[in-house]
């Protein structure tokens, strides 16, 4: 066997080996704990913030809780939530992620509750490129015994909206581009309106790796 031969087979062997990577199926998690518990409502408490935008936690628990509805669970709502939290001294997500699991079940009558975190939020922007980012992680523990049901993760940017302007005209068209999405997420709050997208991502429903389908869902128990 020739040396470029041998080198040949080497490349095409790491090929099949990279593709065949790719295609492994995503692993579904261990819900066991998740369907023993059998979660029917769910609070969704004030997501953490670590950015350094002072809306992101507003702007992502907002969205939070249409994907949770639709897919068919109860959610408490947050309006309620919040203002029993003012009433009784708790004003920030920091101090309300300390409240213990009976404590919040007690007061709630809640299953489960979200306890999120907001690790990107807002506009990043470069010499030639301009973009909105929102990241988060989420854990759904069950407030009669503190164990973890489920955990997940989502993030979306801008150009998920799918209505930002093409760059042209090469560097200049790219740096034109990049000034005036920064504008229009200014001007439009579009951090908002990724939180949407990245909730959806987050609180996905369903196979291979998202919450299970709630008693309200018409799909439930067959996952």
């Amino acid at each position: 066997m020739t040396l470029s031969r041998f080198f040949r087979m080497g490349a095409c062997s790491a090929l099949l080996l990279t593709l065949a990577a790719c295609a492994t199926p995503t692993q579904a998690p261990d819900y066991t704990a998740f369907r023993s518990a059998k979660p029917r409502s769910i609070l969704i408490l004030p997501p953490v913030n670590h950015t350094h935008d002072v809306n992101a936690s507003n702007g992502l628990v907002a969205q939070m809780t249409q994907p949770l509805a639709e897919g068919g669970y109860y959610v408490v709502p947050v309006t309620v939530e919040m203002e029993t939290f003012r009433q009784n001294g708790l004003d920030t997500p920091d101090d309300i992620a300390q409240v213990s699991a009976p404590k919040l079940q007690s007061i709630f009558g809640a299953d489960a509750a979200l306890y999120t975190t907001v690790t990107a939020y807002g506009s990043v922007y470069h010499v030639v490129s301009s973009d909105t980012v929102v990241t988060a992680s989420t854990k759904l523990i069950d407030l009669k015994t503190g164990s973890v049901l489920w955990s997940g993760t989502g993030t979306a940017s801008g150009r998920d909206l799918g209505d930002r302007p093409a760059a042209g005209g090469g560097v200049i068209g790219m740096l034109v581009s990049a000034a005036v999405n920064q504008a229009v997420n200014n001007l439009t709050d579009e951090s908002f309106r990724v939180s949407r997208i990245t909730a959806e991502r987050l609180l996905r429903v369903g196979p291979p790796d998202g919450l299970l389908y709630g008693p309200r869902s018409v799909k439930y128990g067959t996952d």
